[in-house]
């Protein structure tokens, strides 16, 4: 396959195509006598598991990482390759989950602030009542700012 049909089959486009290329998600394709890129169908299936585990908060580097992972366990047994994307999943889920908890802190403290009537930060930072966190994260009142 060409690169703009494998580019267009995967949902992404030509450059990303490259950059990963460059970045050593894919191999470099072979090249028609012309110099076109050909790449195999599988191409757009790696492509779009890339896509896939960004979307699931996994970096480029820690998606090459699962990648070569899985290509050199893939010979030896799934049972291994396996058990490094569930390592992997159960770290990224414990990030994720730390991330969430703390925009809930963040999203609690902003809804005291707006329920407060804060309108100045400047001005919020002086009143001992204002709900944001600007000396003592433990310390939020109900007053007004």
């Amino acid at each position: 396959m060409r690169s703009g049909q494998v580019a267009a089959a995967a949902g992404v486009n030509q450059q990303t195509l490259r950059y990963y290329e460059r970045r050593g998600l894919l191999h470099e394709p072979e090249r028609t006598p012309g110099g076109h890129r050909l790449y195999p169908a599988e191409a757009v299936t790696l492509l779009r598991v890339i896509k896939t585990a960004q979307r699931l908060g996994f970096t480029l580097e820690e998606v090459a990482e699962l990648l070569e992972a899985g290509t050199h366990q893939h010979g030896r047994g799934r049972r291994r390759a396996d058990a490094g994307l569930r390592e992997s999943a159960r770290a990224k889920l414990a990030e994720v989950e730390a991330r969430i908890t703390d925009l809930q802190v963040i999203a609690d403290t902003l809804r005291q602030a707006l329920d407060a009537g804060c309108d100045d930060l400047v001005a919020c930072a002086a009143e001992e009542s204002c709900p944001l966190p600007f000396a003592d994260l433990a310390t939020t009142n109900a007053g007004g700012c």
